[in-house]
């Protein structure tokens, strides 16, 4: 069995977006699955001391420009949320709720948050928005609102994120596949070289 490619984003990642929207079928051309790992990319960055891209003076005007550049390039619908970034800690363990059951089901909902944060303008660090996206996709709302105060659900949370940090990520995309890191939407291409031939 080939080794999955392990997804590391953070639900408030314009580029952690881009790569959602492309990496099941880039895993499927070579023979690959998934395993997506949701982070805290402001965890992260207490570790790093970076910050949000679009805070940073002189970056953050370009960061926005490519943004919608690379939205058109990759031919996906985007728009800068009126709240951004964000908390995405609900979205987090939203996902943790259900992947260890049903990792399909995680997925799909993953990408239905993305987009209703990043086409749709839905603030996502709000509970009862990622509920109700998960609520749309036929899950029993009130037991996942019940679950995202689970005291079990919130220490998970915690060792993702820290297990990320331990394995170098630090960024969002983060992919890493047979032990090679590629890290951002616009390596993509480059780890599909990677796979049909690595160096």
């Amino acid at each position: 069995m080939k080794a999955a490619i392990e997804f590391y984003f953070d639900f408030s990642s314009p580029y952690g977006y881009f790569a959602a929207e492309q990496i099941e079928a880039l895993a499927a051309r070579h023979g690959r699955s998934t395993q997506w790992r949701p982070i805290l990319l402001g965890a992260v960055f207490k570790v790093t001391g970076q910050q949000p891209l679009v805070t940073i003076p002189l970056k953050g005007g370009y960061a926005e420009h490519d943004l919608a550049r690379s939205a058109r390039g990759y031919g996906l619908p985007f728009r800068k949320p009126a709240r951004f970034p964000v908390a995405t800690t609900a979205a987090c363990r939203m996902f943790y709720s259900l992947t260890d059951t049903d990792p399909a089901a995680a997925k799909t909902l993953a990408m239905a948050l993305y987009r209703a944060y990043f086409v749709d303008d839905r603030d996502i660090s709000d509970p009862a928005a990622v509920v109700a996206v998960a609520t749309a996709l036929g899950h029993d709302g009130a037991a996942l609102s019940a679950a995202l105060e689970d005291p079990a659900l919130k220490d998970r949370l915690r060792q993702e994120v820290d297990a990320a940090v331990a394995r170098g990520v630090f960024g969002s995309p983060y992919l890493i596949v047979d032990g090679e890191p590629f890290w951002g939407a616009d390596r993509l291409d480059q780890m599909e070289r990677w796979l049909q031939c690595p160096w």
